[in-house]
């Protein structure tokens, strides 16, 4: 048996939890899919790249000995064409319940040494959201449902990651989606989910109705178009009882909106991000069977989202402007804003924090995260390199 100085782990009893063979776990922490996270949280473990039967961004905790997992966010796959995506993917079951697809960052909550955490979507406990879960939320639910995670939605313009400004939202707030099992990561039914939820006072995200077969994609597209106007994201299609896998659908202007963000910051942005926001935009054009001027106007809203950000940038870096990505977070200990860049800075990311402000009981802190392979990249188109 191997020894790993950084991975202080039981193999075989880890191995024996997981149902894996010692090998391969010791396989994975090799190949460093096994990762500590840090500070306080040492005895917490994330699963990064491809593990057998287990999401990304699964964690391990390690309860000196015996053990428990917090499953990684499913995998929730994306209908190109509404009526026939929704008939194969719930052709066993009668009806669909659809609930709106909020644009911010996943977290899970659970309750760790008699605190709440929170984990990103890969695995990490990011300092700054667990914070505001420990401000939000109430210990009640998590003493009673030991055996329970909480999935949401962190949204609002207080957002490290995704700001949004189209919500009635004054800084932060957390909206659960689904509940899980521990170790499983079964999920409880739909409606199940919304009575616990009501009962603990947490915040959902809207559920607009449950619909027939039949009648579902009509439906959606109405409530799509709604959503579009409003510059929300869009919505996920679930079995009630969720045993199925859930489908979601995106509005074109959420699908704009991401394409203006990316396109920013062009070099940084993975080509696929980039590829697969146009195509949705094609599918959704030919089943919506628009008219000359919807098509037209689609298509307008398309380019300009392509163009003109990265005509600002180029303007930018010409004048000697660093681009960068600019947000705010808020705080109540001051701590946390030097918790929160160590663990931006520990991503890899280069970041420059403004002097926390007071205001009131809170500390309100300007960020700027700088992309410096767009800022780069553009100077040097600017000087005469050509493309490669």
């Amino acid at each position: 048996m191997k020894f790993y100085p950084e991975i202080e782990i039981d193999i075989e009893k880890a191995a024996e939890f997981l149902e894996l063979p010692p090998s391969r776990l010791e396989d994975l922490i090799e190949k460093r899919s096994l990762k500590r996270n840090w500070d306080e949280y040492y005895n917490i473990y994330r699963f990064e790249g491809h593990a057998p039967h287990l999401e990304d961004g699964t964690v391990l905790i390690d309860h000196h000995g015996s053990f428990e997992l917090v499953r990684g966010f499913p995998k929730i796959k994306r209908a190109m064409l509404l009526e026939p995506s929704i008939k194969n993917s719930f052709s066993k079951i009668n009806s669909v319940v659809v609930e709106e697809k909020m644009n911010g960052y996943n977290v899970r909550v659970i309750e760790y040494n008699g605190k709440l955490i929170a984990f990103t979507r890969s695995g990490h406990v990011c300092p700054y959201s667990t914070e505001w879960i420990q401000n939000l939320l109430e210990m009640d639910f998590f003493k009673e449902n030991p055996e329970l995670i909480l999935y949401g939605e962190m949204v609002g313009p207080d957002n490290p990651y995704v700001q949004k400004y189209v919500y009635d939202i004054a800084s932060l707030e957390f909206f659960v989606f689904d509940i899980r099992y521990k170790n499983t990561g079964e999920a409880l039914p739909v409606y199940k989910k919304k009575e616990i939820a009501e009962e603990y006072g947490f915040r959902q995200v809207r559920l607009f109705g449950e619909f027939n077969i039949n009648e579902a994609a009509e439906k959606v597209k109405g409530i799509i178009k709604e959503l579009g106007k409003k510059g929300r994201e869009g919505v996920v299609i679930k079995d009630p009882e969720m045993v199925l896998q859930p489908v979601k659908y995106t509005a074109s202007e959420s699908n704009c909106a991401d394409l203006r963000q990316a396109f920013k910051f062009y070099n940084e942005a993975g080509r696929d991000y980039l590829f697969s926001r146009v195509i949705r935009e094609g599918f959704q054009s030919y089943e919506w069977n628009e008219s000359e001027e919807e098509f037209q106007q689609r298509c307008l809203r398309l380019g300009e989202s392509i163009l003109l950000p990265m005509k600002k940038t180029i303007a930018q870096v010409e004048t000697g402007e660093r681009i960068s990505d600019d947000f705010q977070i808020r705080v109540r200990d001051r701590n946390v804003v030097y918790k929160f860049k160590s663990y931006l800075e520990r991503l890899g990311l280069y970041v420059v924090f403004e002097t926390p402000e007071k205001i009131g009981d809170e500390y309100v802190v300007s960020i700027k995260k700088m992309n410096k392979s767009t800022n780069d990249k553009t100077l040097a188109m600017l000087e005469g390199q050509l493309w490669s």
